[in-house]
């Protein structure tokens, strides 16, 4: 777990491999509108099957995630607020049964551990941090998803939501992520795929494009040259070298240029 408060002990139940490539987080309301539960659905639906999904086992969203990931044959991965020995909500008993033949369940709390509400947001520091993307599904203005797509942007990890009716308070919180810049807006699954370059689990690398490369000052073309091989966030970038005043100016001439682009969580991805 790749971040700066993460647990020092995880308590972990099911059969999975916790290092897989490519982990998606799905957080929501409890209380989704039939909208929402499709679109739930309809995402984790077509996602390849070696996606690794978690959620927190609460009610709306996370049930219909982890219930969509088991019928779509992917592997799922619960994230609790109390030890291993309880399950909450109740009526989730049987799923999370399932949940450990076909991915299963984590939590930093021993057990014993109840569900109290300071747990939580705990808890959703850790489907944050083991995600490589939160996808917010429908959320109100306030709540555990927006903590968690919070903590997602402050451990550079990407952040997806749908937009809703603006008049619609259960899509107020999405909507809100999209307009500050917090979250990418997505309207399927292939704008996810195409995003975090999911089509292609080991996709070709790019061609360097030499002729442009004439064109570009020195610090220009080595941010091109490393960015050309994958996106990276700020910190990755300045552990190159360059001066942090120099490598914000260089970033913004090459965005202005349309060759970089700027992603949520400070990434950067080259488009030229």
């Amino acid at each position: 777990l790749n971040c700066y408060d993460a647990p020092v002990l995880f308590y972990f139940k099911g059969e999975t491999d916790l290092n897989a490539a490519r982990i998606l987080s799905v957080v929501g309301t409890r209380n989704p509108s039939i909208y929402g539960r499709q679109q739930c659905e309809a995402i984790i639906s077509g996602l390849p099957k070696d996606v690794l999904l978690i959620s927190g086992l609460a009610s709306g969203i996370d049930t219909f995630a982890h219930r969509s990931a088991l019928n779509n044959g992917q592997n799922t991965i619960g994230i609790l607020a109390h030890g291993l020995d309880t399950i909450y909500p109740r009526h989730n008993v049987n799923l999370a049964r399932q949940m450990t033949r076909s991915g299963g369940l984590i939590t930093e709390f021993m057990s014993g551990i109840q569900p109290d509400r300071e747990n939580f947001p705990s808890r959703n520091r850790i489907v944050a941090g083991m995600s490589d993307a939160t996808l917010v599904m429908e959320t109100g203005a306030k709540g555990g998803s927006m903590i968690t797509a919070r903590l997602a942007n402050e451990y550079n990890r990407e952040v997806f939501a749908f937009p809703g009716r603006s008049i619609d308070p259960k899509s107020e919180g999405c909507n809100l992520l999209i307009k500050n810049n917090r979250a990418q807006l997505i309207t399927s699954v292939n704008d996810l795929l195409e995003f975090m370059n999911w089509n292609d689990l080991f996709p070709k690398p790019k061609p360097i494009q030499f002729q442009l490369f004439a064109e570009l000052n020195e610090t220009e073309k080595q941010l091109a040259g490393i960015l050309q091989q994958s996106e990276k966030n700020i910190d990755d970038l300045l552990m190159c070298g360059i001066p942090a005043g120099k490598l914000a100016s260089t970033l913004l001439n090459l965005e202005l240029n349309g060759l970089v682009e700027t992603l949520p969580g400070k990434r950067y991805r080259w488009k030229g």
